[in-house]
């Protein structure tokens, strides 16, 4: 398991609500067909890479003005039904919660009677108060998974070894989609820095999201958004 050093930083002051900055919501469509035994694992690899490279360690705060950053610990993840091996930040907390969002969109997509299609999104977003009382939650970034349920029965092993190099694929095309992204929220002061992150969780600190899943029935009708927060 590997870790990042602790950084020790210097508070940079947000504009007060009269000067609120503007943000371009960033947006990426990623697709995969897998077989339904797959579902989980596909999406879970690459929900954990994007949160993995929009998480930080816990701010420590120190001094007025100060604080450190901790340290963000590494996991490898071998998929059962896939050949493939993705790394996800070691927090059993966030690898639960990714979990149970990823398991209501497979039940919904398994059980809706369609051809197996369905979309699930996470949606990085900054909260934002416009004076005094009213805070809005603006989007500067969402990451959308096309999921294309498909039956490969008599070649199941191919069908792991091609969805694992997909996959491969998917996860470099995200790192480099992040580096050309031009926008991430200021770090915050310490009165505001659950406006941009959530700090819920003990040992990492993702920017602050929502994970939200849409099916398409047999019809061809969307079905209602359903929301994980």
């Amino acid at each position: 398991m590997a870790e990042s050093s602790e950084q020790v930083c210097q508070e940079e002051w947000l504009p007060d609500c009269t000067s609120v900055p503007t943000m371009n919501c960033q947006s990426e469509v990623l697709e995969v067909s897998v077989e339904g035994q797959q579902i989980e694992e596909a999406v879970l690899a690459l929900l954990h890479t994007i949160l993995f490279h929009r998480s930080t360690g816990k701010f420590h705060y120190k001094k007025e003005g100060t604080y450190s950053i901790g340290t963000v610990g590494m996991q490898d993840i071998d998929c059962d039904f896939i050949e493939f091996t993705y790394v996800r930040a070691s927090s059993e907390e966030l690898d639960q919660i990714l979990k149970k969002a990823v398991g209501d969109f497979k039940d919904a997509l398994q059980n809706s009677g369609s051809d197996g299609l369905g979309q699930i999104s996470l949606e990085f977003y900054q909260k934002v108060s416009y004076c005094p009382l009213e805070d809005e939650c603006i989007p500067w970034e969402v990451w959308t998974i096309k999921v294309n349920v498909v039956n490969l029965a008599n070649e199941q092993q191919k069908c792991q070894e091609k969805l694992g190099k997909k996959l491969g694929e998917k996860i470099i095309n995200i790192v480099e989609m992040m580096n050309m992204h031009e926008y991430l929220p200021k770090m915050p002061p310490q009165s505001e820095v659950d406006n941009v992150f959530d700090t819920s969780l003990k040992d990492v600190q993702p920017y602050l999201y929502k994970i939200s899943y849409q099916i398409t029935d047999a019809l061809g009708t969307s079905v209602p958004p359903r929301c994980e927060d």
